[in-house]
């Protein structure tokens, strides 16, 4: 059982590594957009959502459950989500041992509305106010969304 948290703990090291390499990318803004800067971690919601409810990703909902692929390589679980308009709540979970967020994006090359913060080991949310639309999801690490890692969000 105590081999869990000490890989847990080296996945994190090798996480901070990582992210000093190449994860610049994120600033804050406000959830919603207005900035199109950069990747956005919005306004408070780049926290732990354990505890959250399990919600069905991909059905009509205000809050989507997403996962990377636990063995490391560049995907999520879904290629799609979709959710009614309003606040939209989506909980990613990163168990690879490679460190992975979720950005979104308006259209497939808007501006960036939100993002989690790039991780490993446990779950993050983003909450951020949708009008209807599609919207492009994806990991801003450097490669990550030419990798694979990229999925279309619905808002209707």
């Amino acid at each position: 059982m105590f081999k869990l948290p000490a890989l847990l703990l080296s996945a994190a090291a090798l996480a901070v590594g990582v992210a000093a390499c190449g994860g610049g990318s994120s600033s804050s803004s406000s959830a919603g957009g207005g900035s199109s800067s950069s990747a956005a971690a919005s306004s408070g919601t780049g926290t732990s959502a354990a505890g959250s409810s399990s919600a069905a990703a991909g059905g009509a909902s205000g809050s989507l459950a997403i996962a990377a692929n636990p063995s490391g390589s560049l995907s999520y679980d879904k290629k799609t989500l979709s959710a009614k308009a309003g606040k939209v709540t989506i909980t990613m979970t990163n168990m690879s041992p490679v460190g992975h967020n979720i950005t979104i994006q308006k259209g497939t090359n808007g501006a960036v509305l939100g993002s989690t913060p790039t991780f490993m080991g446990g779950t993050k949310s983003v909450s951020l106010n949708l009008k209807a639309g599609t919207y492009t999801f994806y990991c801003s690490v450097p490669g990550h969304r030419a990798g694979g890692m990229v999925g279309t969000l619905t808002v209707s």
